[in-house]
């Protein structure tokens, strides 16, 4: 196999990715900035009772808050009619692939945040294919119009939502290739209102604020009341 670049000396080589260095720390430094101004992007309030089918039967949308302040619904393509998988076998291959590539969502709930997938299939579907691809995200079925209200009619799209109480907000949308980095805590968690809720982040007054690095827990190691979330208002 041919080798795809120059081979130089070690000396050579540390310049190069020094240089290199200091576009990545740029690169970094322009992320926190960008995921600064999400943070402070305005709000839509949510009017309708949208309505899911679970496991344990039908839940409203804010119950897929778990009691939670902020949710992340990844509107996974598992739907009848689908061209691009065979239902109800096969669920979207790139949403598989993202679903693979996801934390563990503990990390996620110890921060106040909930994540489910929603999908036009039925439940024995999901319940088939989760079990298939060993996944244990929250998976609910769309019974409404959720997924075309929310710009993801079919194929696939990510929505953050934030509540105050029982009154719920939109606060972002990413589709397409602005969604390939969410497969991770931190990914995930910069794209709702409150962040990573680490000091060091520029934030909105308000959105809590903990020591960097201070609330990070093996998986089983948080404690009943972080995975429960209600945080404070804002």
């Amino acid at each position: 196999m041919t080798i795809p670049t120059a081979v130089v000396s070690e000396g050579e080589w540390n310049a190069k990715r020094e240089a290199l260095l200091v576009k990545e720390k740029q690169l970094t430094r322009a992320r926190d900035a960008l995921a600064a101004e999400r943070r402070r992007l305005p709000m839509v309030r949510v009017e309708n009772d949208y309505r899911f089918e679970g496991p344990e039967g039908n839940v409203s949308l804010l119950e897929l808050f778990e009691g939670r302040r902020q949710l992340i619904v990844y509107r996974f393509f598992l739907d009848p009619g689908m061209q691009i998988a065979s239902y109800p076998e096969d669920g979207c291959p790139g949403c598989t692939m993202f679903a693979d590539n996801l934390p563990n969502l503990t990390h996620l709930n110890a921060r106040d945040t909930t994540m489910v997938f929603v999908s036009a299939g039925s439940q024995d579907a999901i319940r088939h294919y989760r079990k298939r691809m060993g996944w244990d995200v929250p998976w609910y079925t769309t019974l409404d119009e959720f997924s075309a209200d929310f710009d993801v009619p079919e194929y696939w799209g990510v929505n953050v939502f934030l509540r105050e109480g029982e009154q719920i907000y939109r606060s972002y949308f990413a589709s397409g290739r602005g969604a390939e980095d969410l497969s991770s805590v931190w990914g995930l968690l910069d794209i709702t209102p409150y962040g990573r809720q680490e000091e060091w982040q520029d934030a909105p007054d308000g959105v809590p604020q903990d020591p960097t690095g201070s609330w990070v827990r093996r998986h089983d190691q948080y404690s009943a009341e972080e995975l429960a979330g209600g945080r404070t208002s804002v």
